[in-house]
This record gives C-alpha cells, sequence and structure tokens, in this order.
C-alpha cells in the first residue's frame, strides 16, 4: 500500500503520529543530553553520515608519504612489504619430455579417430 492508496483520513492519522513521534523523540534527548534533539542535525539521514568527509592536511601528507615510500620501494626493486615481480620457475627437461609425450599422444587419438 503507497501513499497514493491512503484516504485523506489515514493521511492525517499518519501525519499526527509522525509529529508525535518526533515530538518524543525530543523529549528523549532532552532527558540523555540535557537539551536538543537526539540527531545532532534536523533532517539528518538517520543511521548514516551526511556529507563528505574531510581530511587533516597532516593525515594528508602522512598517507601520501607512505604511498612515495611504497613507490620508492617497488621501484628499487627491495623486498619490503609490496610483492614485487616473481621469478620464472624452470621446468626440468624430463618434465618437458613426460608433457610433449603426453601431447603427442592426445594429438595420435584425435587424428586417429579415437
Amino acid at each position: 500500500m503507497g501513499l497514493t492508496d491512503l484516504t485523506t483520513d489515514q493521511l492525517r492519522r499518519a501525519v499526527a503520529l509522525k509529529e508525535q513521534i518526533e515530538s518524543l523523540e525530543h523529549q528523549l534527548g532532552s532527558l540523555l543530553n540535557g537539551g536538543g534533539a537526539v540527531g545532532a542535525r534536523r533532517g539528518a539521514p538517520r543511521g548514516r553520515r551526511g556529507g563528505r568527509r574531510t581530511m587533516s592536511a597532516a593525515a594528508r601528507a602522512r598517507i601520501a608519504a607512505a604511498q612515495r615510500a611504497r613507490w620508492a620501494r617497488q621501484r628499487s626493486g627491495s623486498k619490503g612489504t609490496t610483492a614485487g615481480p616473481r621469478k620464472r620457475r624452470r621446468m626440468s627437461a624430463a618434465a618437458r619430455a613426460r608433457i610433449a609425450a603426453a601431447q603427442r599422444a592426445r594429438w595420435a587419438r584425435v587424428r586417429g579417430g579415437g
């Protein structure tokens, strides 16, 4: 049932209930924190912070310095916390021969019809 399906009497009742809830929230806020509403800002979305977060210049500088250090470590190739390029693994001659033999057998089956 949406708002468009409500009668005018039901809408009036809903508005009265909402005003009563807001009044009770205001009273509760006054009791708990010595004044003001429960939400710090009126009309703010409940449960989520509105607006954008701000970061101090010092925090931004620390983050930038840490990132520059990570880039420097990666460029120098040192063993730090960042994972560098892995060494290529070498396959033994015996393993290569086994794989080649298995592949030749597969192709023989395909060409031979099964």
